[in-house]
């Protein structure tokens, strides 16, 4: 592809008419025509103002070279830290419901004398409405990664953290739930639900990419 090829196509790509690219660049639009059908070429002291209002290097211009890094980079970067950011939010929304749910369940029963079975109902829900959120962020949220040979390493971390952190909401969940209503040969149960939801996860993760089977 030649230059005037590149630049006709950058100037399309940006949706712009070759007369607003001369009103940019302070020059006609027939030169901006001739430099698209190669009539003629940009003088030295355009190539910087082209470069900006492309959003490309100056070699990117001149040779036409790009690279995969540079693609991805300009792109998914401002990206990666708003996922970032909103991931860490959600994180953050989904451990407080969990912390909720542990205070509900000690203060429903013993406290407000509710009915236990309504009050685990509920306790329920807020784990429910918690993972939910959770595996929501994590999976819409993704953050891309540049260096293919750590993407499985960092795809499986993330499942692990979600693992260990339910692992632990769960254990003191059951613990607590077990020593107020003394229903041990009910509450076991509890593992039960931890292990579907954590299939789930991962089922979930494992679609959007986030988890490998193999490590």
């Amino acid at each position: 592809m030649n230059l005037g090829e590149r630049l006709l196509n950058l100037r399309k790509a940006k949706h712009l008419s070759q007369e607003e690219v001369a009103d940019k660049l302070n020059v006609t639009r027939q030169t901006v025509s001739k430099w698209e059908t190669d009539q003629s070429t940009p003088d030295f002291d355009k190539i910087t103002p082209l470069c900006k209002l492309y959003g490309i290097t100056a070699d990117e211009l001149l040779t036409g070279e790009k690279t995969q890094i540079d693609i991805e980079e300009s792109f998914s970067s401002p990206n990666n830290e708003v996922n970032k950011s909103k991931r860490a939010k959600g994180i953050g929304i989904s451990i407080l419901l969990y912390f909720i749910s542990v205070i509900w369940i000690m203060i429903a029963i013993p406290v407000l004398m509710m009915n236990p079975i309504v009050a685990s109902a509920i306790f329920l829900i807020i784990i429910g409405v918690a993972t939910a959120y959770i595996v929501y962020t994590c999976t819409m949220f993704k953050v891309d990664k540049t260096k293919e040979e750590d993407k499985k390493s960092k795809k499986n971390k993330l499942y692990k953290r979600i693992e260990d952190i339910c692992a632990l909401i769960i254990l003191i969940i059951y613990l607590l739930i077990s020593f107020i209503t003394f229903a041990w040969h009910i509450t076991w149960i509890i593992w039960i639900i931890y292990a579907l939801i954590m299939e789930i996860i991962k089922l979930v993760l494992t679609l959007k990419g986030d988890y490998d089977e193999e490590e």
